[in-house]
């Protein structure tokens, strides 16, 4: 799977602002099962964790700057959040905290795979148990050279 963005994600970065500023304050839910066509779509599958600031709700944030295209998660903070319903990840939505899953051309949302290896958001395990804390070490958003 390729990263996707939604809608609202492409018009708010064509129009109103960076990346950073779209992605700063959301939370990243890690779903398993089926994988929507594409970010605008209605959230699939099911709902296995939701990650925020070390697991304490509050949204999480990336770094100040850009190195070559690449924007990371803020290396401050420690990514994590409690595993609601085990299963196995196949997809994440990065998503702000107001956004309800429906279908919407206006959320800014990121989409894409979850595996151990060759994904989109590569985790030790993909396999999430029950009440476990997953964390997640290393996200980036980045663009295509030219």
């Amino acid at each position: 799977m390729t990263v996707k963005s939604s809608t609202g994600m492409r018009n708010h970065v064509l129009a109103v602002g960076s990346v950073k500023d779209a992605l700063d304050g959301s939370v990243l839910k890690l779903y398993g099962g089926a994988v929507p066509v594409d970010a605008d779509a209605a959230a699939g599958g099911t709902l296995l964790a939701t990650v925020t600031v070390n697991n304490s709700g509050t949204a999480v944030t990336f770094a100040d700057t850009a190195d070559s295209g690449v924007l990371a998660k803020n290396d401050t903070e420690i990514w994590s959040g409690l595993v609601a319903t085990g299963g196995t990840c196949t997809h994440y939505r990065l998503v702000k905290p107001t956004d309800s899953g429906n279908a919407s051309s206006t959320e800014i949302r990121v989409q894409g795979s979850v595996g151990k290896i060759g994904a989109d958001l590569n985790v030790s395990d993909n396999v999430l148990v029950a009440a476990a804390i997953q964390n997640i070490d290393y996200f980036v958003v980045a663009l295509p050279s030219g």
